[in-house]
């Protein structure tokens, strides 16, 4: 994803179409994510054309670290209205984000376990490999 700190100055709202090149998401998906309560509903044009902000997209960059961490689309649709009903909300947003970010310290202590099987098996598998040409030069 293209960071979206700062937007060029020609360039102070987005369609669709470009926030979906910067982000990766489907125009299908961005309005999801709106229906969904996911982003607050998007500015439009007077043709009624969504119209995105620089904040927009920092904050979707926010949900897809979300979501590419596995966090529940219900679980993200709970943190998106603690952060839409503001500053009273903080401590139910850090306990939210706490509670995921042990959830995937216990994911990436399992995914680092797989991953040490499967460097034996590798290992296993290309020293026996090693025996059979040794054995076979052919």
């Amino acid at each position: 994803m293209t960071s979206a700190h700062a937007l060029p100055r020609r360039e102070r709202t987005l369609t669709i179409g470009q926030v979906a090149e910067r982000t990766g998401l489907s125009p299908d998906t961005l309005r999801y994510y709106e229906k969904a309560g996911l982003i607050q509903r998007i500015g439009r044009t007077g043709g009624n054309q969504r119209r995105y902000a620089a904040a927009d997209l920092v904050w979707l960059e926010f949900l897809l670290r979300l979501r590419e961490t596995g966090m529940p689309i219900a679980d993200m649709q709970r943190y998106a209205g603690l952060r839409a009903a503001g500053d009273a909300t903080v401590a139910d947003r850090l306990a939210l984000l706490r509670a995921h970010r042990a959830v995937l310290a216990d994911r990436m202590r399992a995914l680092e376990r797989n991953a040490q099987a499967l460097d034996e098996k590798i290992s296993h598998y290309a020293q026996l490999l090693a025996r059979q040409q040794e054995t076979d030069p052919s």
